[in-house]
């Protein structure tokens, strides 16, 4: 059974340990939520986007000490770790300040005046469990929360057993900004309670980012307690050159889009596909660049550009998978400053000569290894790219954008951007297709995974029946 713990993986030191909850905690949370739900259903949008706009603020206010949590629980370098408490803040503040909008009636034009006045009112459906992974620990609470909290839902969270401290940490957010007991509430749930929690009545669906084991579990459980669930379930990410790229911006764009927060990013850059005629090249490059700006080390240290993975369990497993493609025929060649002797840090790499046999081809490598690959030419670098499980986001970089456009509409993902690796934003959409997924976060598509979508049609007292 899980327990959640802080431990430091720059050190591998625990630092705190919390208890797991029980049978009657977690069902008092469920109660608690679902009355604070039949009161915030009914309260004024602008009382709602308040409790948000203030989250927002107080992140900001001190963001020091939330990104210390960050570093502390799972190594985030102290920059990183202040921009993920910047963008918290503005997925909250974006949804204060579009909650009157993307909550309004949509008057539907209908064709015939017999079909009388019809409209689609935004209505929430109850409480929404949320089950949150580590690598990002405020933004993914952000990105799930704030969406159903504007809408008029409540959240119960569980989150990562190795990030409990910033798990908690927004739960006294919300309340220090004046949200109800209960809107949005923290528990140290295990996993054998998620058939607890969606088998109540009073629980309308699951929201989970995380593996994709733990995603066919969570939804197998929803499923057959007739509950909604969206899921994101990693990807493995491709980041196409085609041949009148800019090389150098490239290169540059693609150390940092595979190596930020140590690689363990959703979106990251695993999969570096390159036309003939600039791969020689690029692969060179990209060994120079990350030879000469990753420096692993303490997290807190301003010079470090590399962090320890999260833990040293994440650490043997990108091990293992790196070590079988090597036995499967792959060449490693590692780059970067040597990694600190202690803690959960793992010396980046290239792979090169991963053939669809090779079992890292179809894998997620969460981490700081970056796997080339050699197309022919434009067609040929989309065949690889669609080549895979995956499905969340990629990147194709040209100087011509209306051609950048049509590659992106060729690729299976749910996000392409074109000359910048996959991003994430407070006021654009996330969300994945294939084997990483279904559903979306963020914007409007964020409200309408767990809201009743209400046709209300209002006929002339004498029309005709």
């Amino acid at each position: 059974m899980l327990q959640y713990q802080t431990v430091n993986p720059a050190t591998n030191e625990v630092v705190a340990t919390f208890p797991n909850a029980t049978d009657e905690e977690i069902l008092d949370k469920v109660a608690k939520a679902h009355n604070a739900f039949l009161d915030w259903r009914n309260t004024p949008l602008a009382d709602r986007a308040a409790v948000l706009a203030k989250a927002a603020d107080l992140l900001r206010a001190d963001k020091q000490k939330y990104a210390d949590i960050l570093t502390l629980e799972m190594g985030k370098l102290t920059a990183e770790a202040l921009g993920e408490v910047d963008l918290s803040a503005d997925i909250l503040q974006y949804f204060a300040d579009h909650i009157d909008e993307l909550l309004a009636p949509r008057v539907l034009p209908v064709a015939d005046p017999a079909e009388g006045k019809a409209q689609l009112v935004t209505q929430p459906l109850g409480v929404v469990y949320l089950i949150e992974p580590w690598n990002f620990p405020y933004y993914q609470i952000a990105r799930a929360a704030a969406p159903q909290i504007a809408a008029g839902n409540t959240v119960i969270l569980k989150h990562a057993e190795i990030v409990p401290q910033a798990a908690q940490a927004f739960d006294d957010l919300f309340r220090a900004a004046g949200a109800p007991e209960g809107v949005f509430a923290n528990v140290f749930a295990t996993h054998e309670h998620t058939k607890l929690v969606l088998e109540d009545d009073r629980v309308v669906g699951v929201a989970l980012t995380g593996s994709e084991r733990a995603g066919s579990a969570v939804a197998s459980v929803a499923g057959a307690a007739m509950k909604k669930a969206t899921l994101e379930l990693g990807g493995s990410d491709a980041f196409i050159v085609l041949d009148d790229a800019d090389l150098d911006k490239a290169v540059h764009l693609a150390v940092r889009g595979r190596n930020w927060n140590a690689g363990q990013v959703c979106v990251s850059a695993k999969r570096i596909i390159v036309v003939d005629a600039l791969y020689d090249e690029f692969l060179e490059k990209y060994i120079a660049e990350a030879n000469a700006t990753i420096k692993p080390g303490d997290p807190k240290d301003p010079q470090t550009t590399m962090a320890p993975l999260s833990s040293q369990r994440a650490k043997e497993m990108l091990t293992a998978q790196v070590d079988g493609a090597v036995a499967a025929g792959a060449t490693k060649v590692e780059v970067g400053a040597p990694i600190p002797a202690q803690g959960a840090y793992y010396q980046p790499a290239v792979l090169t000569g991963v053939t669809p046999e090779n079992p890292a081809y179809h894998q997620e490598l969460f981490g700081p290894v970056a796997t080339f690959y050699r197309a022919k030419d434009e067609d040929d670098a989309v065949r690889i790219a669609n080549d895979s499980p995956y499905g969340l986001g990629g990147s194709v970089f040209t100087a011509d954008e209306a051609r950048g456009v049509e590659v992106a509409k060729r690729i299976d993902t749910g996000m392409v951007f074109v000359n910048h690796p996959t991003g994430v934003f407070a006021d654009i959409p996330f969300g994945g297709i294939k084997r990483s997924g279904f559903g979306n976060e963020l914007i409007d598509l964020g409200f309408d995974e767990f809201v009743n979508k209400k046709l209300i049609d209002v006929q002339d007292i004498n029309t005709p029946f």
